[in-house]
């Protein structure tokens, strides 16, 4: 690779010697006699998806108990916690109001209480969060995705780098890669039953996600207004592309064994969520990824309501073509999966645990960076019009949000405008 390379090498070089010291550590701080220790497990993010994640951490080992939540709203954590003691695992939830804790700074105090900690507050903050935790010397779970921007991006792999060295374990929220179904498919693909990749179709449309939660009257601050509707501020969640549409990206990453695109280019635009209400995020892009040997990386994903649904990948070979959601290979070999399914979420977590205990750490986090960086890149390309080397995407010097926090002002980024726009 031309552009790629030498960035690949830096994505490598530290990691893969610290991957094979890793297995030797001993695991002290967190238990590793199967079933027998407690792991302590703090919770930062109490949305959904934080919610969902704690109850599969407790699911996954009869050792793990709840033991501290952060979040920046009250409410919500409040609301997560009654969840979760009114779940199936409620019996090993064992946070007190000592232990919940509410601001910018709370995700210190749940790390410095626990073994393990589940990241999964608005992507913004990911970067800052786990390099605490390495700091600290915690294991985590890290939701996708991994930053919001190349800045973000950096801290981040510097932190899953320093997690190699010490034994800990980054275990990262793309679930597609823990589908029992998914991995037979893809595994077809790498055993050569469509030849050689040609180029892969990645596709998320979809009607969209939740409407902004609150309106501007109903918070004290246009800080609490853009963090109540995060999703809607390029700042916060990264835009559809980087927060959801980086499943299929991620797809596309997997098929190609981690190998870095040359370049990228693309457009989109905000087409039907034009009101203000909508922040400052597109509603629909189409990027194009250029692979070496003449690879071509397709993605389309788009939030239009009442307009059809279309959540598919494809990878297409000289031999056949894979449709990666239907289990299935078509042409010269075909194949299709008859195996049973799993629930993925759960997956994670359960590898994630037994790796622990076995006293083998998972560091998957150099895959959530890469598979990042393509969807920040998407983002990039679309908003300015310009086309990208991986390198002046991994290099770029664009750092979203403010430079501290506080319930007063938020950023206002404008609505980008390709040929406008612009970014170093």
């Amino acid at each position: 690779m031309r552009n790629g390379s030498s960035n690949r090498r830096v994505f490598l070089m530290n990691s893969a010697a610290a991957a094979g010291a890793a297995a030797t550590v001993n695991l002290a701080h967190v238990a590793h006699a199967a079933g027998t220790d407690t792991i302590r497990v703090g919770l930062v993010g109490c949305g959904g998806r934080g919610t969902g994640a704690a109850e599969q951490a407790l699911t996954a080992d009869e050792g793990c108990r709840l033991v501290s939540m952060a979040e920046l709203f009250k409410d919500r954590m409040e609301s997560s916690l009654q969840t979760l003691i009114r779940s199936r695992i409620g019996d090993r939830v064992d946070v007190t109001e000592d232990s919940m804790f509410v601001g910018f700074d709370a995700y210190k105090d749940v790390i410095d209480s626990c073994d393990v900690v589940v990241l999964t507050t608005t992507p913004h903050f990911r970067p800052l969060h786990l390099a605490y935790a390495v700091e600290q010397n915690k294991h985590a779970f890290v939701e996708k995705p991994m930053a919001v921007d190349p800045a973000g991006l950096r801290q981040y792999l510097q932190s899953v780098r320093d997690a190699a060295e010490k034994g800990l374990s980054i275990v990262n929220g793309f679930c597609w890669r823990y589908h029992e179904p998914r991995r037979a498919t893809m595994q077809q693909v790498f055993d050569g039953a469509i030849g050689d990749i040609r180029a892969i179709e990645t596709t998320y449309n979809s009607q969209g996600v939740w409407e902004p939660r609150k309106t501007r009257e109903e918070c004290s601050s246009d800080m609490e207004y853009q963090l109540r509707n995060w999703y809607y501020y390029t700042w916060l969640s990264g835009d559809h592309i980087v927060e959801q549409a980086v499943h299929g990206i991620d797809t596309m990453n997997w098929a190609m064994k981690g190998a870095l695109p040359e370049r990228a280019w693309g457009v989109g635009g905000r087409q039907v969520r034009t009101a203000e209400r909508y922040g400052n995020i597109y509603d629909h892009f189409s990027v194009v990824y250029e692979y070496p040997d003449d690879v071509r990386g397709y993605h389309h994903c788009r939030h239009w309501p009442n307009t059809d649904n279309q959540v598919k990948d494809y990878v297409i070979g000289a031999k056949g073509v894979c449709d990666v959601f239907g289990n299935r290979i078509s042409g010269e070999n075909r194949w299709r999966y008859r195996g049973e399914s799993n629930n993925m979420y759960q997956t994670e977590h359960d590898e994630m645990y037994a790796a622990l205990r076995a006293g083998k750490p998972i560091n998957n986090g150099e895959q959530g960076a890469v598979s990042t960086l393509l969807a920040i890149m998407g983002r990039m390309v679309a908003y300015t019009g310009k086309t990208f080397t991986w390198d002046e995407a991994l290099n770029s010097p664009e750092r979203l949000g403010p430079e501290s926090y506080d319930w007063g002002d938020a950023p206002n980024y404008p609505i980008p405008i390709p040929g406008v726009t612009d970014i170093a």
